[in-house]
């Protein structure tokens, strides 16, 4: 090859400079390219002889090239990676310090509670099967209250869960009264807006006694002591329900902690909130597990609603944005 070219290869400063010199040299009106064109005119041996050596030149030219295209990427690469270096200098005092995410604040400060009340914390699989998330729960196959659940089937017909229900199924077969426990963790249902996400998170209680030593009387007395705990002066009020898992059972209501109870948007001018639900465990659960001359209650929450009310966060999707401007309150 030959040594102009060779220097020309060197001297290139850029990616831009050394593909508009191949392009000379190897394009379609390059001055090698050219010469491939013009062997049609030479004789047989001598069309071999130029081609030959024509080849060489190529060889040896895509030799230097591709060395010289690999310094100059990696030299490209180097300054672009110190154009876009942190500068942690840029960041003040706070940024230093750590926070739970609002959602997990809420959650341990449930956990707290119950823990402290000798409460025990267990946990179950997120897949489920029909028996544990709806059989076992007094939710047959044909039950109406199923089309409420909205749930993630799949195709060997396991489902993701859709409540911490089957915790507590899980903890009967297991064991032997007496049971106090809390079941935390993530459940998901087919829905989306301002108020539902297809995960959330939810606790539910069970409390199972020999005999009949519980009653909604106790229920009662140990979930307006906790909301008391939780949101402080407000009003609570037991409103009777259904629950295919608890017979009786209520949806317990606060006082609204935006209006105080006057009436506003957020409680549609009722001046209550629902919280929760709850009941005495229905005779046919503890059929399914083999539980005989026994009584308990049960009750359940949404992390994501405590933690709204909490902290007056409107809207239940900008907590799983990872927007810093809400987050940063929370510091």
């Amino acid at each position: 090859m030959q040594k102009n070219i060779i220097n020309q290869i060197q001297a290139c400063a850029s990616m831009q400079e050394l593909e508009e010199l191949r392009i000379s040299v190897l394009g379609k009106n390059g001055s090698l390219s050219r010469k491939f064109a013009e062997l049609k005119n030479l004789d047989e041996d001598s069309k071999k002889k130029t081609a030959a050596n024509l080849n060489k030149e190529k060889d040896e030219f895509n030799k230097y090239y591709n060395e010289k295209a690999q310094l100059l990427q990696e030299k490209e690469l180097e300054l672009k990676m110190q154009e876009n270096v942190f500068n942690f200098a840029y960041f003040d005092d706070r940024a230093k310090t750590a926070a739970f995410h609002p959602l997990m604040q809420t959650m341990d400060k449930i956990i707290n509670y119950f823990v402290n009340l000798n409460f025990s914390i267990e946990s179950g699989p997120l897949i489920e099967d029909d028996f544990h998330n709806f059989e076992a729960l007094n939710l047959p196959s044909s039950h109406p209250a199923r089309d409420m659940q909205d749930t993630f089937y799949f195709k060997n017909k396991n489902l993701l869960r859709t409540h911490t229900s089957p915790v507590q199924i899980r903890t009967m077969l297991k064991q032997k009264p007496p049971i106090r426990i809390i079941a935390p963790g993530a459940v998901f249902r087919r829905d989306f807006d301002i108020t539902h996400t297809p995960m959330f998170h939810q606790i539910e209680g069970l409390v199972v006694e020999d005999g009949d030593r519980v009653s909604f009387a106790n229920l009662k007395s140990l979930l307006e002591e906790f909301l008391i705990y939780i949101f402080g002066d407000v009003k609570i009020r037991f409103r009777p329900s259904f629950f295919p898992f608890t017979e009786p059972s209520a949806e317990v209501d606060i006082s609204c902690v935006f209006c105080k109870g006057s009436g506003c948007r957020v409680c549609k001018h009722t001046g209550w909130l629902e919280v929760l639900g709850c009941g005495v465990v229905d005779s046919n659960v503890f059929n399914f597990v083999s539980y005989e001359n026994v009584s308990g209650y049960a009750f359940g929450l949404g992390i994501e609603r405590f933690a709204m009310l909490l902290h007056k966060i409107p809207d239940l999707r900008s907590m799983y944005e990872g927007d810093l401007r809400l987050l940063e309150q929370f510091r």
